[in-house]
């Protein structure tokens, strides 16, 4: 995986905003692949989004539509 933050960075960042945590090995890639599946998931909404209002190109105001939505359903 090519990661444009090392993984050193990401651990640090984690450690310093949840200290007391106790965290696996691997916990900065899962970290990274559920930002990769929230941003699939937000384009494949924005893109439907698109589509329902006859656009061929995805814009700023689809994307803020489909945004609120995505993150409710992301939270859990």
């Amino acid at each position: 995986m090519n990661n444009k933050v090392p993984r050193g960075n990401l651990k640090s960042i984690l450690k310093k905003k949840k200290p007391h945590l106790r965290l696996a090995t691997n916990t900065d890639v899962l970290v990274h692949l559920s930002l990769l599946l929230f941003l699939h998931r937000l384009a494949e909404e924005s893109r439907a989004k698109a589509f329902e209002s006859r656009s061929s190109t995805i814009k700023p105001d689809h994307v803020l539509k489909v945004a609120k939505g995505v993150l409710r359903r992301a939270r859990g």
